[in-house]
């Protein structure tokens, strides 16, 4: 027989433990051992039980008990389950999963390291010894989910018990009680998960005449997902608007809400639109996950002369600083980012947004609302009065707004705000065709940023290879035609990013400071062109070029620079 498994002689009572180290209450101790008499269970699965520790603050707490190694999401990977008669639901109820297996041993993740009996049967079963890791149980679904559980089968096991019904459209009891059912609660919770476990930030749910729809947004790229079926439609959306306390009964009309949730262990913000199609209402959810929100330049990709001449002028004291790029841009996380720099206890900062994506604390942060007259312009009108030091617009959409901003930026606020446009020279014309003055534009506008957002190659799976000399004589890139031999990196896909070859974004950006040279050739009333090749003349590196050096330096593919930033 095989040895058994690896575990410490740690302490024999995590709950002593707990106790000892200041974790656990007097009245929580109470009530954990009341628990642990009446329903059997050990420490862990009684403090699990009762919510009096996080997950992770669990599991940090078992590791260091057990003195047992936490796992890390990038050590685990597949293992054959078949051939050694290990169950699924065996895995499921022990919350455990195998993480890797070698010639001497089999590594596996458990959520109770102080489980004496799985690890044992575990050694048994792929004969050999067996060495413990503790992990969390959401990472422990998330693995088995991803390595041994089809999602599809998985899917379909729920949308069977899913009552097929009749034509529910003008039931709304119906409705309700059906989208309350364990089925379908169990269904679009599983859909949400996926969605987070996969990093999406936006998931479509769109319905069609035979089929149901679901895509996610995957580093700004859509990707079909295993959907249930048509029949299903109703009771997942109606699911969906119960749970964003929207009107059920409405169809024929948009609606807007909010859905907060806990999933993986961690708190989720949802923004849920609905609009009507031909067969049914389209839905769409904006995952808005705030730990996930980088709130520092260097995690956004910002770096070198151009990063910092932004940063500077975040610190002139006022002024207006835009950021500009099409809508998934990145625009509102780099704001975010200037906003969080700003955050200072000196320093009054109000932003009128819409919507309010994350809350940041120490920020007062006001939604517009148009149905009651609370417009940019109204609520900037109001604010102007509450004494700001810093003034954050969401988008400057019409003259009035811009007109406030400058008049604000000329009373000695700082204000920062978005537009649509293409780079950063256009952005100065898109002002004047909104009307403001040039004299006005001179002298209040600080420097404008323009960006896009590229995908990041997978670090596990990206390989190298030679250059195109024909795309690099087409680019004119000084940075790609420096070096004869210069060799890039391209995406393969594997596990680790869903076969994709990319695992998140990263920003390429330009920065065009309105210097004397700008000024005067505003004054000219120069257009856009003018105005940008006479940046890049000055020093302005663009973001295409700081698209290329990125992949110059193995971040992205020269490929995903060239689709974001193809020349008009």
């Amino acid at each position: 027989m095989p040895d058994t498994a690896t575990l410490s002689t740690a302490p024999q009572d995590l709950v002593d433990y707990l106790v000892q180290h200041g974790l656990l209450t007097q009245a929580q101790l109470e009530r954990l051992q009341t628990l642990r008499t009446e329903a059997g269970l050990t420490g862990a699965g009684a403090v699990r039980r009762l919510g009096i520790l996080g997950d992770t603050e669990l599991a940090a707490a078992l590791s260091a008990f057990s003195a047992t190694p936490l796992a890390d999401d990038a050590d685990f990977e597949f293992v054959d389950l078949d051939s050694r008669g290990v169950s699924l639901k065996f895995l499921k109820t022990a919350i455990v999963c195998p993480i890797a297996e070698s010639g001497s041993e089999i590594r596996i993740a458990i959520a109770d390291p102080t489980d004496d009996f799985t690890p044992q049967a575990l050694a048994v079963a792929f004969d050999k010894p067996v060495t413990v890791h503790v992990g969390t149980p959401s990472q422990i679904e998330k693995m088995l989910e991803r390595y041994y559980e089809s999602s599809s089968s998985a899917m379909s096991d729920i949308v069977e018990a899913i009552d097929e019904g009749s034509d529910l459209d003008d039931n709304v009891e119906r409705l309700i009680d059906l989208a309350s059912e364990t089925p379908v609660v169990r269904l679009v919770n599983a859909i949400i998960s996926r969605a987070v476990d996969l990093r999406a930030s936006d998931i479509h749910i769109e319905p069609f005449e035979r089929k149901l729809h679901v895509r996610y947004r995957i580093d700004g790229v859509l990707k079909d997902v295993d959907a249930p079926p048509a029949r299903s439609t109703a009771a997942v959306i109606s699911r969906l608007k119960i749970m964003a306390r929207l009107d059920i009964a409405e169809r024929r009309l948009p609606q807007d809400g909010r859905i907060r949730i806990r999933a993986q262990g961690k708190p989720i913000d949802l923004r849920i639109s609905t609009v009507p199609t031909m067969h049914g209402e389209s839905v769409v959810l904006r995952i808005l996950d705030k730990e996930a929100l980088p709130l520092d330049f260097e995690q956004i990709g910002f770096s070198g002369m151009a990063a910092q001449q932004f940063i500077d002028a975040l610190d002139q004291p006022h002024g207006i600083l835009l950021v500009t790029g099409p809508t998934g841009s990145g625009k509102t996380t780099t704001l975010y980012a200037a906003l969080n720099r700003l955050n200072q206890p000196e320093r009054k900062i109000l932003t009128v947004e819409d919507p309010v994506e994350y809350q940041l604390e120490g920020i007062n942060q006001i939604q517009v609302k148009p149905q009651i007259d609370l417009t940019f312009a109204t609520a900037l009108r109001s604010i102007v009065r509450q004494d700001p030091d810093v003034i954050m617009i969401g988008e400057m959409r019409d003259l009035e707004t811009a007109s406030i901003a400058v008049q604000s930026a000329l009373t000695g606020h700082l204000v920062l705000s978005t537009l649509h446009t293409n780079d950063a020279g256009s952005s100065v014309t898109r002002l004047l065709d909104m009307g403001v003055e040039e004299y006005l534009l001179t002298s209040t506008v600080n420097g404008i940023l323009a960006q896009r957002l590229v995908r990041t190659l997978c670090a596990a799976c990206k390989e190298p290879h030679p250059a195109s000399k024909t795309i690099i004589a087409e680019s004119k890139s000084p940075v790609l035609q420096q070096d004869p031999a210069l060799t890039l990196l391209r995406p393969v896909g594997c596990e680790r990013c869903a076969t994709t070859g990319y695992k998140g974004r990263t920003v390429i950006y330009e920065y065009l400071p309105i210097d004397d040279l700008v000024r005067a050739l505003v004054l000219e009333h120069a257009d856009s062109a003018t105005l940008q090749a006479a940046a890049v003349d000055a020093g302005m590196v663009t973001m295409r070029e700081d698209g290329f050096a990125k992949a110059a330096r193995g971040i992205t593919a020269l490929e995903e620079v060239l689709r974001v930033t193809q020349l008009s």
